[in-house]
């Protein structure tokens, strides 16, 4: 129950913020289309709600501490946001996020029966969400549908909608995890999502903010690097953790440096503060998996820690 707790606590906020990301990049003529995502945006709002009532004394302290649910940034980035867009966002919600109290005990099991039911309704309107992710995305494609989202950024949201599904399904059925198995799979989904993180920054940003756009461009290499290489097979997982760990590291102070540089209104970009919080959680959630990989394996902390030297040539502006 506490990692369908801790699955819907990331992915049900990410889901509503797709959702919202969606609607702000139609045009007025497809007011349709935006209504339909707010709505779904509210829909995943109403589930999250449930889902942080649930959690409450109920969820791991390493998920909170990690700063995949919500950051100390995440109120200021939705007021601002909220601000440009006007579009009401659930700021209380944000608020209780963070006040979650962590778990001191198993999850209570007379909750056992909530908890499933939110997995299904989450499971159900995800479905429908990726129906909609589909349809924006052939209509862009067969020139019928103009929006200011990168065809990418549909797929690439898409994409974490069905993962989100298939965790929620494999909980469902109880079904038994290869561990080894997992974190490959986690590393190879999410290297590619960081990968595509740093190219959407990059062509977010304004041009003339061309160091930052290189320290995107950089760390987009270096991530599908990092794919390709746990694909290869041919290092050991230990070896490949540690490196991801150090990698990712770097990202998230990248994204978080970013985030406050835009909601300081410091650099110029056509980025909202959501967003750049929404890429800082996902990074966030990405180092927790990895991190508690490399206890499970044994690494020795230091490799936990250890950054990355990016005094080499890859990474200079």
């Amino acid at each position: 129950m506490r990692r369908s707790l801790d699955l819907n606590l990331f992915f049900l906020r990410i889901m509503k913020e797709h959702s919202f990301f969606l609607a702000a990049g139609f045009l007025p003529m497809d007011a349709a289309l935006t209504q339909q995502a707010l709505l779904f945006m509210n829909s995943f709002n109403a589930l999250l709600t449930e889902a942080v009532l649930l959690a409450n004394c109920n969820v791991d302290l390493a998920v909170l501490r990690s700063g995949e649910i919500v950051t100390n940034m995440t109120l200021r980035a939705e007021q601002k946001t909220q601000e440009l867009a006007k579009v009401p966002l659930d700021t209380a919600l944000t608020a209780r996020e963070l006040r979650l109290a962590p778990a001191v005990d198993n999850v209570n099991p007379a909750l056992e029966g909530n908890v499933q039911n939110l997995n299904q309704r989450a499971i159900s309107l995800t479905c429908e969400l990726v129906k909609f992710k589909t349809q924006i995305l052939d209509q862009m494609l067969s020139c019928r549908l103009f929006t200011f989202n990168f065809p990418l950024l549909i797929i690439h949201i898409r994409r974490e909608a069905l993962l989100f599904i298939q965790q929620l399904e494999l909980l469902q059925r109880r079904g038994i995890i290869n561990f080894a198995e997992e974190i490959l799979s986690q590393k190879v989904f999410w290297d590619r999502q960081m990968a595509e993180h740093a190219q959407f920054i990059a062509h977010l940003l304004d041009p003339t903010e061309s160091t930052l756009i290189n320290q995107a461009n950089n760390f987009a290499k270096l991530f599908y690097n990092l794919r390709a290489q746990a694909e290869s097979g041919t290092n050991p997982i230990g070896q490949l953790i540690g490196e991801e760990i150090a990698a990712i590291g770097n990202l998230r102070n990248f994204k978080a440096t970013a985030e406050e540089l835009i909601l300081g209104c410091s650099i110029k970009s056509i980025i909202f503060p959501l967003l750049a919080d929404h890429l800082l959680r996902e990074a966030n959630h990405f180092s927790r998996i990895l991190v508690t990989s490399g206890q499970v394996l044994g690494l020795n902390p230091p490799l936990l820690t250890t950054p990355l030297d990016y005094s080499h040539s890859l990474f200079k502006s």
